[in-house]
């Protein structure tokens, strides 16, 4: 047998995600979506795939050059819905489960961006946005040709989102298409954001919205019920916070919902809320579990997964995921009270279905498979591999199986973690590390595949990435821990965590460390190397480098200052204290800064900033700007520029620490 070779930046290529998975209403069979990164083409290509469960056969049922996504079943199961790019913005079609080609069933201006069939099957609700009058000033295509410049009017903060750039004012609507006679009812629309949630019957709906006098600080849904016969409307009473994922219990008496309030703002625990129909009273359910309901890992190899986070199994049981010391695990629930793990291996489930009460169909991945779906017993946590998209990946392809860790730092806390050693490695040589410090922060590293930390592995590095004092998974108290209190606590976690390796592996060069992260990661990185010299190069990616002009330019900075930094506008003596720029000068090692042109979460100037003043100072740097990518380029931006990213990385570190 050929001794596997060790892994490329190309090797994202080679990777399948498996995604989304849907049991048919027989139970006896299902569909997921299945993407590829093309290499020709220079993009992502989904397709949707079906699954019979009694046979284990698998067959691609779409072949489009397309971005699938959302494949719902109708009730009875002879027709499957999916939203799709085919025609550039994304609109619903319908399939025949007994074969043929879809049909597309909609054809709006703007991309729909969720549908689902009505209670009866015989119609399709669905969302999409709809421009202020105000814009809607463009006749026909002739004139759209002639149209002159003009300025952009702009009334609200809310007015640039990043991946999407400057925003026309526009609002989701609900809308219900009759698949008979193809007439489109507008359920819902107005100057706020109107979302379906969940059918109760045939002519009642749930719907959530986020209505507020000044919507710029709108950080709140409130839900309703709407019978679309006779128009009322009743509202179901939430908490402050987002309130999502409804579902109703096929008796149609209880309604199970994930909420997640404003206690801690944007670090609070999402929960699993009962409403029954009948009392009209909510009830947490979850929160003695101190850990989030649903999927908050950084990886870089699923792409499109959509975990439903709370599913029946009868009138009184669910599943749900959650987020719990570095793994998400499948969790069973009852309308008593009751809750235990039904899954809790070191994994990430980023994808779930019901089979039946004991069988749940499951996307998983681990930190030495990309993912692949199984067929789950709940009941014994024992399971059933049922797609190999990625074997043949692994069989030629050296992985190296990442060791947790756990190490105690500032207040005495336990921090977990991760190290790898090199793909290469040799007893009784010696080997440069790399630190990588994820973005959120209040996302976590996980026992998932991820392709960088591989990829730095096969060039010979060990690897060590930790989670921090912000990271979820490690209950509120944690997860909350690093607002207000930014390059303290969690800068020490990080460093603590590089001294417990340095002491447990000899063969670490101590010389030869290098740190790097993007994000919140990249304010890490800034803010390491301002405050000591232990790291011989680093890179930093997306990064925050001065949070007072930060609050002015990110899309979210006016709030996000406040709940992160906890410091209002007229306090820049505290966002100063806490910008990375403000220790410019003390900075010495070599720093490389990537950033993103069409970033609106970390905007540009946030590198630009540093790089002037890192050249002023006359220290060792290098600024590489990437086009046509957002802030989220390492997970989702265009292929060719995702593989240039890793070899600049890498190409510095092999610089300095080679």
């Amino acid at each position: 047998m050929s001794a596997k070779r060790l892994l490329k930046a190309e090797d994202i290529f080679q990777i399948d995600s498996v995604t989304d998975p849907r049991v048919a209403p027989n139970q006896k069979e299902a569909v997921f979506v299945k993407t590829h990164l093309d290499e020709k083409e220079n993009k992502y290509v989904s397709n949707l795939f079906h699954l019979d469960l009694e046979t284990k056969e698998v067959n691609q049922w779409t072949h489009q050059s397309e971005r699938l996504s959302q494949p719902r079943w109708s009730p009875n199961g002879d027709q499957l819905l999916f939203l799709s790019n085919r025609n550039e913005k994304n609109q619903v079609f319908v399939i025949s489960t007994k074969g043929g080609e879809a049909k597309k069933v909609t054809d709006e201006d703007e991309s729909v961006s969720s549908a689902s069939f009505s209670s009866d099957g015989q119609k399709v609700i669905y969302q999409v946005a709809k421009p202020l009058e105000q814009d809607e000033d463009k006749d026909n295509d002739e004139d759209e040709k002639d149209e002159k410049p003009k300025p952009t009017v702009i009334n609200r903060m809310k007015y640039k989102a990043d991946g999407a750039g400057v925003l026309k004012e526009k609002y989701q609507q609900i809308k219900l298409l009759d698949l008979e006679n193809e007439e489109v009812e507008v359920l819902k629309e107005g100057n706020q954001n109107f979302i379906f949630q969940s059918w109760i019957d045939e002519k009642t709906l749930i719907y959530s919205t986020d209505e507020h006098a000044n919507q710029d600080f709108n950080f709140n849904h409130n839900v309703y019920i709407y019978n679309i016969e006779n128009k009322t409307t009743t509202e179901i009473p939430t908490d402050q916070g987002y309130a999502s994922n409804f579902v109703v219990s096929p008796n149609g008496k209880h309604v199970l919902f994930v909420h997640m309030g404003q206690t801690y703002k944007n670090a609070t625990h999402t929960e699993v809320i009962h409403f029954d129909l009948t009392t009209n009273v909510a009830m947490p359910l979850t929160t003695e579990l101190d850990a989030p309901v649903g999927d908050f890992v950084v990886a870089d190899t699923q792409q499109q997964a959509d975990l439903q986070t709370v599913i029946w199994a009868n009138n009184e049981d669910f599943y749900f995921p959650v987020s719990d010391q570095g793994s998400v695990q499948l969790y069973y629930g009852n309308l008593k009270g009751e809750l235990y793990p039904a899954y809790n291996q070191k994994a990430h489930i980023y994808g779930l279905d019901l089979i039946s009460e004991n069988q749940a169909l499951v996307a998983i991945s681990t930190p030495t498979s990309p993912g692949e779906l199984y067929n789950l017993d709940v009941t014994s946590g024992e399971t059933e591999q049922l797609t190999h998209f990625n074997q043949s990946f692994l069989d030629e392809v050296t992985i190296v199986e990442p060791a947790s860790i756990s190490y105690k730092s500032k207040d005495d806390w336990t921090v977990h973690g991760w190290f790898m050693k090199p793909a290469n490695y040799q007893e009784g040589q010696s080997y440069p590390l790399i630190v990588n410090i994820h973005g959120g922060p209040h996302a976590f590293y996980a026992n998932t595949f991820f392709h960088e930390m591989q990829y730095f592995a096969a060039n010979g590095y060990a690897v060590l990435y930790v989670n921090p004092r912000g990271s979820h998974s490690y209950g509120q108290e944690f997860v909350d821990a690093v607002r207000g209190d930014y390059g303290n606590g969690d800068y020490q976690d990080i460093i603590n965590g590089l001294e417990y390796i340095l002491d447990q592996n000899d063969w670490i060069d101590e010389t030869r460390l290098g740190v790097t992260g993007g994000s919140y990661g990249g304010f890490m990185t800034n803010w390491i190397v301002g405050h000591t010299n232990r790291f011989k190069a680093a890179v930093t990616q997306r990064s925050i480098s001065n949070w007072i002009s930060f609050r002015g330019v990110s899309d979210i900075g006016y709030y996000f200052n406040d709940w992160q930094i906890q410091a209002e506008l007229d306090e820049p003596e505290m966002l100063w204290k806490h910008s990375p720029i403000a220790y410019a000068s003390q900075i010495e090692t070599p720093l490389k800064i990537i950033h993103n042109e069409r970033d609106f979460r970390c905007p540009m100037e946030q590198a630009e900033q540093l790089f002037i003043a890192l050249k002023y100072n006359g220290t060792e740097t290098e600024f590489v700007r990437f086009p046509e990518a957002d802030h989220n380029l390492s997970r989702t931006g265009k292929p060719n520029l995702r593989i240039e990213r890793l070899n600049h990385i890498l190409g510095w570190f092999e610089d300095y620490l080679k």
